[in-house]
């Protein structure tokens, strides 16, 4: 799938939104990727999976985790494309863990899965989780990375499509300035709220 597919198929479902909005980082843009949007077709959802299960189709992945809530849908998707399972990590007390009775043996092979990427914390978080459970993390994806290549998360990572999205503090946010107001359409509460 290439990237401009991926864009299309964000405005074609009312995915891809212009304003002013908070990210899940606390950062502030003028543009927002509802990922919720695209995934609620579930042809959407599948063609996004396969597309990333395809690059790892060889690496061996016994198991796909994705950051809750923003991942469970595409990390099962790539999950069912891949034939393995699909776990995702929760907050517990801001703190990223295996909750519901998951579990991962040590050396398990995991592909961490997010929806978008923009700092790249909550995979990282993920990643920690999973290492200090045992797992061997081998790698990270994503549909959109809109940290223009930027975002590390201490493991080889690609990306459906990425796209440079400026993510501003608010301090530095020219829409702030102007005093339009910022909405929050994501998922976790921030301390720009």
């Amino acid at each position: 799938m290439q990237a401009s597919e991926v864009i299309e198929r964000f405005k074609r479902t009312d995915a891809l939104l212009e304003g002013h909005f908070v990210l899940t980082s606390g950062l502030h843009s003028e543009r927002y990727l509802q990922c919720a949007l695209v995934l609620q077709h579930p042809p959407e959802a599948e063609a996004f999976g396969r597309a990333l299960g395809e690059r790892f189709r060889a690496e061996g992945i016994e198991t796909v985790a994705a950051p809750a809530i923003g991942g469970l849908v595409i990390g099962y998707e790539v999950a069912r494309a891949l034939g393995a399972r699909s776990i995702w990590t929760e907050r517990e007390q801001g703190r990223m863990t295996l909750r519901r009775g998951f579990t991962v043996r040590p050396g398990e092979t995991i592909l961490v899965v997010e929806d978008v990427i923009t700092t790249g914390g909550s995979t990282r978080e993920t990643i920690d989780a999973l290492r200090a459970a045992g797992a061997r993390v081998i790698a990270a994806a994503s549909i959109i990375d809109r940290s223009g290549g930027r975002a590390d998360v201490g493991v080889p990572r690609i990306a459906l499509a990425t796209l440079d999205v400026p993510a501003l503090v608010p301090a530095a946010c020219p829409l702030c300035a102007q005093g339009v107001p910022a909405i929050k359409p994501g998922s976790r509460k921030t301390s720009a709220e």
